[in-house]
């Protein structure tokens, strides 16, 4: 069983190279995707993300309820989690408790039996936000991450494509 979790910044290589470390495990992969298509440009990119990955994915749809997503799966091929920090925003915008459902998942991850590549976006590199909101999500998604990264078996930052191991 491997835990891979993959970051990088906006439009780095994160989900292509998490769907190739999902292909590489053998079985049919699952896409857990995380976001919702709320308006045309979400729609867009959900569109342009699910033609780059083809037909032989199996889909699952999961904006807030990603452990029972993720042990429903148990069974098939490698999980696909895109992306936990869309996931962190849809928990804090439903005003559910973020760090139990985070702690839950980095409960959940050890204990499943096969492989889970996780994608996240690292968004603490940049100026500190000025408005509280993002600061809150900022600092949200930086816990998060370590909390996940601490789990994982190898972690990967991805910048222009190419990704660096962490761990």
């Amino acid at each position: 069983m491997a835990i891979i979790l993959i970051t990088g910044g906006a439009r780095s290589g994160k989900s292509t190279r998490a769907e190739a470390r999902a292909r590489s495990f053998a079985g049919q992969p699952v896409y857990v995707a995380t976001a919702e298509a709320l308006d045309g440009e979400m729609q867009e990119r959900i569109a342009r993300h699910r033609a780059r990955r083809g037909a032989d994915w199996i889909e699952r749809e999961v904006p807030l309820d990603l452990v029972p997503a993720l042990l429903s799966t148990e069974g098939g091929g490698a999980r696909l989690v895109d992306c936990l920090t869309l996931w962190l925003s849809n928990l804090m915008h439903a005003a559910r408790d973020w760090e139990r459902e985070v702690r839950e998942l980095a409960d959940t991850l050890p204990r499943l039996n096969g492989p889970v590549v996780l994608v996240t976006n690292e968004v603490g590199l940049g100026i500190v936000p000025d408005n509280a909101l993002a600061r809150s999500f900022r600092d949200a998604a930086g816990i998060m991450n370590q909390i996940i990264a601490g789990v994982a078996d190898e972690v990967e930052f991805v910048v222009a494509g190419l990704p660096l191991k962490l761990k």
